[in-house]
Formats: structure tokens, C-alpha cells, sequence
């Protein structure tokens, strides 16, 4: 008998009417989106098809898996702590939770950055935090989650295969309400002291419905592919929960696959037709870095209609490339949707205009750094040169219902094009950060807005984002964003992009000064000096800063679990003293280390 060949869940439902998230509750969300055929598609390392969960048999398995789930004993509310491999297993879970009244909280997987301990410890932590009652990993993966949990008062710690072997409680499934948590979200850059999002069953709907009509306009036809990890916000809110709450399939690639094959993901898109796919710069950036070997494919982009772009800074420059290499391909750069979002928000708070591309707003240097004001630069010639401007993407209007405010030091309103923090209200804001009280006041306001942590401003009641505020670097009364610094450097021949890291430091010497760490593959020691003497030359013409720069092994530096710079866990390995820098010629002083001296003052 022949095996029975696997077939993706179809676009569309063919007589369910489309309900885009317009519900109380995820369970009844699922309960909607079973009476049709569309759902979920799994797909391997290679890009093959391996498993299809259609929202009826998710739903039928959720349940079944609550039954089991209820019969562990555990009060109404308790924590269950899942893996969030990108796999049917973990939907399962992260439903079954929702109808036994239990509140799911995604764990990373290993990224093997930092190693097997710093993962058992950050896993450890995060158990302890959320003070779990149970967990539950695949085989792969089980070992690490019973070492973190040696010492932690969880119950049940065992793999799905564990779960299912529980016997069905006789009860009545009492699924969580409109008025329950739905889970509790943890940061891509949670570390030793993770702060859990408290995200509600209103926060969730709320948000899913802002994304569905008002940033996506999601509409009959539309398929999502995906390659973000499930336990980052864009990838479970974005690509899991709303297309679910709108009843439209999806098709899943692993992290881990797209990094070492990012053209999977465009072969994804062209073979099952995906409408919408998001990414952070980062993701369109490695496919820029391989486009050469796209050149005699089939790929049809024509049909990619939303190509949305946050998580993080974005570069309009890889985007400018990416779109510039694959539009032989049907790639339309109109396509481009800006956002920006945050978990405390539960995932978006604004979306640039549909169709629109991307928009840059070209602001005066100077003024940004000294006067905090984003002055628009509309000249070409010397005064719109690199050196004196910058290039910053639009990433528009705020949700309906949510609002967006900037302000400064002092808590004042500041008007449009005034550099400050960005505060956000609205119906989609956490609860607050799960048995943390004291990091819930520092960020929410009386009044119900939200510090975000980030900087930015308005223009035209449109949002840009200029960087973070833990991540600026002041240095002789100037405000200079890493970013700028590390983009920079990126271009010069031997460094690549995401290969370096700019932070500053504190001693009692010479008070604040700013560090480069850069990765590099160079074994000749001579062009190492070379490449620091221009990396040096090249942060005093753009910044008027001379830094220290560290040239380090390739993967010396730090990145969250969803793929971003953790400029704090660099700085932190910096000024402990655990980074190794490469050696210089012996004639030259060497790059100096880190002295004994040197604060751990907050930043990067």
C-alpha cells in the first residue's frame, strides 16, 4: 500500500464565510475557523511538505489534549511552559491550554548561541518566573527542559508523547473567557531576569482584528507563509493566532531551516501562492546575500502582495537591494509594509499605508544628535551627504483605537519632528509583566499608556523609529545611534552585515567612550590593523568618535533568540572580560581589553 501523498490545506474554505477575528476569546476563534478546510502546513529543512493540521483536526486535538491537561490536577489559570518548536505539537499545546482554562507560556528553542548551559539557565529562569506547574518539549529537546527544571517546583515535565499517554478527565472542558489571560509572552531579549507579558484575551482579538482589516485588509484569497519562530511575538501573534482568528492557511518553514537555507522561503511563497509574509530587515537581507542563486529558478513573486518588515530597525538600503534582485521574479517593491510593534502591545501598533512601499524621511544629522529634532533634509549636494543626514523609514499610523504620544525626559508631549520616547494606549496594552510589579510600574503609566522603551517621532501623525533608548550612546553631548555606527562600518570590505556591535562604557578615567566589536575572518594580522585603522577613520567621519575597536572570532557576538543584536549581552561579555580579541602586529599596541575598572553601566 502506497504511503498517502500529503496535500497542503486549500486558500480558501469553500462554504465557510470569512470572519476576520471578530471574537471574544481564541478558543472560540478555533472553534469558528474548524468549520472549514483551511489550516496550517509544516514544511521540513529541504522545503518539503511534512505535516498538515487543518483547524478542525487542531481543534479536535486541543480538546483532547485539554481533557488530559485537566486531568493533572492543576487550579484554573496554572502556567503550562511549551517549547515553541514550529510544529503541529505546539499548537496543540498552545490550544489545548486555552479550553482547560490553563495559560500557555511559549519557551525558546535552543538557538545554540551562548551554548547548552545558557540556554538550560535562561530556560530555568523563565520557568521560575512564571512560576510553571508543567512543561512540555519534543524529544529533541526534552533533556535541556528536565535540567532547567531540577530545582523548580513543575509538576509533569515530559514530552508530547508523555502528555498523550494521561488519561481523559470525565469533566467538562471550562475554556478561558473574554475577561482570562490568554498567555504569557516573554521578550526575544529575556535573559536571567525574564519579564513575562501578561497578554489578555481582549489584548489578543483587539490586536488580531487591527492586524487583520486595518493593516493586512486580509480578504478571500490571502495565504500567509512564515518562517519566524513561534515563540517571538510577530511569529505567534502575526503568522499562528490572526490568520487562525481569520480562518485563512499557513505554511511554516523552521527558523533554524531559513538561516542556513533562506531561499526556501521565496520557494514557499511562489509554490503555494502566499499573499503575506513579514520579516525583520535581517530576513530579506540574507536573501540578498544568496540572490545569486535564485538567477535561473521559477520563482513567481507576483502574487506577494503584503512583504511587511519590522522586529527591528529597518534598513530602506537591503530593502532598496532585495527588491532590485528579485524583481525579475514578480516582486513588486510596493509591496513593502512598514510597521512597528512590541510584545507589551501584543504585537502591532502601527502599519505605513498598504501599497504604498516604503517611505524614507532624509532628517539633518546634526540636529538629530544635538537638538533631538528630526529636521528634514530636501537638498541634495554637501548638505545631503551620507556624513550629515539620515535615512529613516516610515512606519505609519497607529491602529485604530490605539494611540501614540512622544515625549520627553519629563513626561511633557513633544510636537511633531521632536525626538523622544514613544508612549502607546490602547485596547491591545498587556496586563502587565506576570508577578512583576515593580517592571508593570515602570511602564505603564496610571493613565493606561505604555513606555515603550523606544525613541522616535511623528510626522504628519506618522511614527518613525529612531532607535532604543537603553541603546543610545551619549558622547560629549550628542546623541549617537549604534546603529548608525554599525550599518556603517558594515560597508567596509571584511565586515559583514550583522557583524558588528557598537555600545559605550563608562570609567573612571576617561568617563563615557564608545566600543566597536567587530567580527572578523581575517588571518593575516597586518590586514586586521588595516581594517581597525579604517574602521576607526570611518566612526570619526561619520560620528566624531574615536572609538575602541575589538576585532573578535566569527559568532563571538550575542543575538536574542528571534535573531536581533543584544548589544547589552555583548557590552556584558565586553567588560567581563569573555570576549577574545584577535591578535594585531606585534610591532602596534594591541587592541586594549577591558580593564578592572570599567562599570556595567546600563546600555547597549
Amino acid at each position: 500500500m502506497k504511503p498517502t501523498t500529503l496535500r497542503p490545506t486549500p486558500t480558501a474554505n469553500s462554504h465557510l464565510e470569512l470572519r476576520l477575528a471578530t471574537f471574544d476569546t481564541l478558543s472560540e476563534g478555533l472553534d469558528y475557523a474548524a468549520r472549514g478546510e483551511t489550516g496550517c502546513n509544516f514544511f521540513s529543512g529541504r522545503g518539503q511538505l511534512e505535516s498538515v493540521l487543518t483547524y478542525a483536526d487542531l481543534r479536535e486535538k486541543s480538546r483532547s489534549m485539554a481533557l488530559r491537561l485537566s486531568g493533572l490536577g492543576l487550579t484554573r489559570g496554572s502556567r503550562v511552559g511549551v517549547i515553541a518548536a514550529t510544529s503541529p505539537d505546539f499548537l496543540i499545546f498552545f490550544y489545548g491550554c486555552q479550553y482547560a482554562g490553563l495559560i500557555p507560556v511559549p519557551l525558546p528553542i535552543s538557538t545554540n548561541l551562548g551554548g547548552r548551559q545558557a540556554y538550560v539557565e535562561r530556560l530555568r529562569a523563565m520557568l521560575l518566573a512564571a512560576d510553571v506547574s508543567s512543561a512540555v518539549a519534543g524529544p529533541d529537546m526534552i533533556e535541556m527542559l528536565r535540567e532547567a527544571a531540577v530545582g523548580v517546583n513543575v509538576g509533569l515535565v515530559g514530552t508530547p508523547a508523555d502528555f498523550w499517554d494521561l488519561s481523559e478527565s470525565k469533566g467538562d472542558l471550562q475554556p478561558l473567557g473574554k475577561d482570562d489571560p490568554a498567555y504569557i509572552q516573554y521578550s526575544s531579549g529575556s535573559t536571567s531576569m525574564p519579564r513575562g507579558v501578561m497578554v489578555t484575551q481582549r489584548g489578543i482579538t483587539s490586536n488580531a482584528l487591527g492586524i487583520a482589516r486595518h493593516g493586512l485588509a486580509l480578504e478571500a484569497g490571502d495565504r500567509c507563509a512564515s518562517w519566524l519562530p513561534l515563540y517571538h511575538d510577530m511569529g505567534l501573534v502575526g503568522f499562528s493566532i490572526t490568520p487562525m482568528l481569520g480562518q485563512f492557511s499557513a505554511d511554516y518553514l523552521p527558523t533554524s531551516a531559513f538561516t542556513k537555507r533562506p531561499l526556501l522561503w521565496l520557494q514557499i511563497i511562489s509554490d503555494h501562492g502566499a499573499t503575506i509574509s513579514f520579516a525583520p530587515t535581517m530576513g530579506y537581507d540574507l536573501c540578498v546575500r544568496r540572490a545569486a542563486k535564485a538567477q535561473g529558478s521559477d520563482y513567481d513573486l507576483s502574487r506577494w502582495r503584503v512583504a511587511g518588515v519590522g522586529a527591528e530597525m529597518i534598513r530602506h538600503d537591503v530593502l532598496e537591494k532585495f527588491a532590485a534582485n528579485f524583481a525579475a521574479f514578480g516582486f513588486d517593491r510596493r509591496a513593502y509594509l512598514p510597521s512597528y510593534g512590541l510584545a507589551e502591545s501584543t504585537l502591532a501598533v502601527s502599519f505605513a499605508p498598504l501599497g504604498r512601499g516604503v517611505t524614507t524621511d532624509r532628517i539633518d544629522r546634526r540636529a538629530c544628535e544635538v537638538l533631538h529634532q528630526a529636521l528634514p533634509v530636501t537638498t541634495l549636494g554637501t548638505n545631503g551627504s551620507a556624513k550629515k543626514t539620515r535615512t529613516m523609514v516610515v512606519c505609519g499610523r497607529p491602529l485604530p483605537d490605539h494611540e501614540v504620544s512622544i515625549r520627553d525626559a519629563s513626561d511633557r508631549v513633544l510636537p511633531d519632528r521632536a525626538i523622544g520616547r514613544i508612549y502607546v494606549k490602547g485596547p491591545s496594552l498587556m496586563e502587565g509583566y506576570f508577578q512583576d510589579p515593580v517592571s508593570t510600574r515602570s511602564a505603564l503609566t496610571d493613565d493606561g499608556w505604555l513606555d515603550t522603551g523606544d525613541l522616535g517621532y511623528l510626522t504628519d501623525g506618522e511614527l518613525v523609529i529612531t532607535g532604543r533608548q537603553k541603546d543610545l550612546i551619549i558622547c560629549n553631548g550628542r546623541n549617537i545611534w549604534p546603529h548608525d555606527l554599525e550599518w556603517t562600518l558594515e560597508q567596509l570590505p571584511n565586515l559583514r552585515t550583522g557583524g558588528v556591535a557598537a555600545f559605550s562604557v563608562e570609567d573612571d578615567v576617561q568617563g563615557e567612550r564608545v566600543v566597536i566589536v567587530a567580527e572578523c575572518r581575517l588571518t593575516d594580522e597586518a590586514a586586521r590593523e588595516v581594517l581597525v585603522r579604517d574602521m576607526k577613520g570611518a566612526s570619526r567621519t561619520l560620528a566624531g568618535v574615536d572609538p575602541e575597536v575589538l576585532l573578535v572570532p566569527v559568532r563571538s557576538l550575542i543575538f536574542t533568540s528571534s535573531g536581533k543584536l543584544s548589544r547589552a549581552a555583548v557590552k556584558s561579555s565586553y567588560l567581563s572580560g569573555d570576549l577574545e580579541p584577535l591578535s594585531l602586529p606585534r610591532s602596534e599596541p594591541s587592541v586594549p581589553a577591558p580593564q578592572p575598572l570599567l562599570s556595567a553601566s546600563a546600555g547597549g
